[in-house]
């Protein structure tokens, strides 16, 4: 997707040499008219799949995944990371281990919001190692339901995520597809879309 590659040749800072920091337009910060087309094209992207559902992971993948749930007329689910007073009883979790804050977090979905029925679309800012991806794909099996595939807005094709998933059968989209970083700039891979 051009307009995502361009926003982060513009705004992206990398960091070292595995970081990309986008909090100007996607995880602190949120470009509205970048995540408007990010949803329509993950919309066009699944819209045979017959998703009744869009399962993400707080906060970052919200944006995106609301968009893309606008464009498909289905409701948004997200994993929730912290503990809640009214988040407590009948729930999915899985333990999902942050890349970049170097820690472990239980998400859960309520089972009220995932069954058996459901055809879920899993859509999540970064693919890199590829644990949120399993631990969002451990709600979905869990609830017995069918997992449609996974569209990433930014994938680092240089760590394994992709592989793991797409060894597991799990149709991939990513947006944007970064190859490497060198000497301070982001290089793309060919993008799915």
């Amino acid at each position: 997707m051009k307009q995502l590659e361009t926003m982060i040749l513009e705004n992206g800072k990398v960091l070292g040499e595995d970081i990309l920091k986008v909090d100007a337009f996607l995880n602190h910060q949120i470009d509205p008219v970048l995540m408007k087309g990010i949803g329509e094209v993950f919309a066009e992207a699944f819209k045979d799949s017959g998703i009744t559902r869009i399962l993400t992971l707080e906060s970052s993948g919200i944006a995106p995944a609301v968009m893309a749930g606008l464009e498909l007329g289905v409701p948004v689910v997200f994993g929730r990371k912290s503990k809640s007073l009214t988040l407590t009883d009948g729930l999915y979790t899985a333990e999902v281990r942050s890349y970049t804050k170097k820690t472990v977090n239980e998400i859960a979905v309520s089972k009220s919001f995932l069954n058996k029925d459901d055809v879920i679309l899993v859509i999540d800012d970064f693919l890199a190692n590829g644990q949120a991806a399993l631990g969002l794909k451990s709600l979905v099996d869990q609830a017995g339901a069918t997992l449609a595939g996974m569209g990433i807005v930014i994938e680092k094709t240089f760590q394994p995520g992709r592989g793991i998933l797409e060894d597991q059968g799990v149709r991939m989209v990513s947006l944007a597809r970064i190859e490497k970083f060198e000497a301070g700039k982001v290089v793309f891979a060919p993008a799915d879309i």
